[in-house]
């Protein structure tokens, strides 16, 4: 597996892989791919024997991103690693993929920020991301409703050693 920077030929596969994860993950354009992945701290990709298995986005503080989730963790830190978007392909889950970007962000990030920060969905439940998050060292911080009322996020915390 290779883990590497984010670059615009990965657009059209980062975007067809974001909207196939609704709700887990907002739908995107495009555009607003290009825009996340420019506005990104790290913006990371994952092939699989040269295929593509994942994206990987995180952002840092201070940035104007009107995510509910990304103002909540902004009014309570102010040093953090938010960890906006992780998908992982349908044909590669299980392929250790998602814990190659938690380590390459661990790796990224320790020294640099004191926490990384990130939801998951409890409702509607996302019980493997929650399950997962727990095992590399997360833990809840609180919980919000977003898109009206219609989710309710676990808002969780990784403290970096």
């Amino acid at each position: 597996m290779l883990i590497r920077p984010y670059t615009p030929a990965d657009l059209p596969a980062v975007l067809a892989l974001n909207n196939a994860n609704v709700p887990e993950l907002n739908e995107l354009d495009a555009d607003g791919v290009a825009r996340l992945a420019g506005m990104a701290e790290l913006a990371l990709v994952a092939e699989v024997d040269g295929s593509f298995a994942g994206f990987c986005w995180t952002f840092g503080p201070g940035l104007e991103y009107d995510s509910l989730n990304y103002v909540w963790f902004s009014e309570r830190y102010t040093d953090f690693c938010y960890l906006d978007r992780i998908a992982v392909h349908p044909d590669f889950r299980r392929f250790g993929v998602g814990r190659g970007f938690y380590a390459a962000v661990h790796d990224a990030m320790a020294g640099q920020r004191p926490v990384v920060l990130c939801e998951v969905n409890l409702r509607p439940p996302n019980e493997t991301s929650l399950a997962f998050h727990q095992r590399v060292g997360f833990r809840e911080v609180g919980q919000q409703d977003t898109d009206g009322g219609a989710k309710t996020v676990c808002l969780m915390e990784w403290r970096l050693a």
